[in-house]
């Protein structure tokens, strides 16, 4: 995706998290407009996480889970995540989800309640 996909966001500043304590924190002191989270990863699976940020923190910003294919799509419903971008990942529709989540929440800020 590179740091500026779309002149809508401008440039997006990253930060590469290893484990689900650290996100939980991160996401907790807030600053966070976007989490993209492994829904394949172990031991704590990016569904998860998203389902538990998004029961915890009342304002939780929007989450995109990568999904082991496509039919997995009713897991990240279930946690409640913005958006699923399958594996193998195409650079193109992950930079779209991205984008589109990022403009979008500029323009709504999340309350906590996912939109759909």
């Amino acid at each position: 995706m590179g740091n500026r996909p779309d002149p809508a966001v401008g440039e997006i500043e990253y930060t590469d998290i290893a484990t689900a304590a650290v996100v939980v924190q991160h996401m907790d002191a807030g600053g966070v407009d976007l989490a993209i989270l492994d829904g394949e990863a172990s031991p704590v699976g990016g569904m998860g996480l998203a389902k538990q940020l998004k029961d915890e923190i009342d304002s939780c910003p929007p989450v995109l889970v990568l999904i082991g294919r496509p039919d997995d799509r009713w897991l990240a419903d279930w946690s409640r995540a913005e958006a699923a971008v399958p594996y193998p990942l195409d650079p193109i529709r992950l930079g779209r989800a991205v984008v589109d989540l990022l403009i979008e929440h500029a323009a709504h800020p999340r309350s906590g309640a996912p939109s759909r």
